[in-house]
């Protein structure tokens, strides 16, 4: 029962903060608030007992991605540009809310139908877990099972994500790679290329 209330008290949590991320306009807090987000749904799965899958959330979640999308931050605007009200932005508004809520009863509706948490009778615990007990030290010479389970059965997924890391912060070193190059142009250089610029547009209306 705690750890249901708990859960609910948890799921309440991420209702409030993506409300709070979609009503403000601040770059900064959202993504402070996104990090929370991240590390309220590692809390969850902490609760659940998936450790590791926790960990992953809150390192990559809230550590790796905040820090990269603070990083962009600093070549952007510090508030989002404010949308124009029209009625076609309040019927793609009304379209989305549409489509989550469809989505989310969907969702609800699919996991009624999930076997009790930890039930020892449910397929994975009969069909999927006894393999993985028994391979892991016998076939693939591995002794921790989380270890066997994301680099060996799991291990496409677990690359597909880090390339999903890889790919972000190599877009942000590049956009600070550019803007010092940016930076680093000598006072020197843009005055000729402003003299290059003003001798042509001079040569254009002659």
């Amino acid at each position: 029962m705690t750890s249901m209330m708990i859960d609910i008290f948890l799921l309440g949590l991420l209702v409030f903060i993506a409300v709070m991320i979609l009503r403000t306009g601040k770059l900064f807090a959202v993504i402070v608030m996104s990090g929370g987000y991240s590390l309220t749904s590692a809390a969850i799965f902490v609760n659940l007992d998936a450790v590791d899958v926790a960990f992953t959330e809150a390192a990559v979640g809230a550590g790796i991605s905040t820090v990269l999308f603070l990083a962009a931050m600093a070549f952007l605007p510090a508030e989002e540009k404010p949308a124009r009200k029209n009625s076609t932005g309040f019927s793609h508004t009304l379209i989305a809310t549409v489509v989550c809520v469809a989505a989310g009863l969907l969702l609800i509706t699919a996991a009624l139908d999930l076997p009790a948490f930890g039930d020892p009778n449910a397929p994975a615990q009969v069909h999927v877990a006894p393999r993985y007990l028994q391979e892991s030290g016998d076939v693939l010479h591995i002794p921790n099972v989380v270890t066997t389970v994301l680099a060996s059965y799991r291990g496409f997924d677990t690359l597909g994500e880090t390339i999903v890391v890889f790919t972000a912060g190599l877009g942000v070193l590049m956009l600070l790679a550019g803007a010092t190059r940016t930076r680093r142009q000598s006072p020197t250089t843009k005055t000729t290329s402003n003299i290059k610029t003003k001798s042509k547009k001079g040569a254009q209306n002659g």
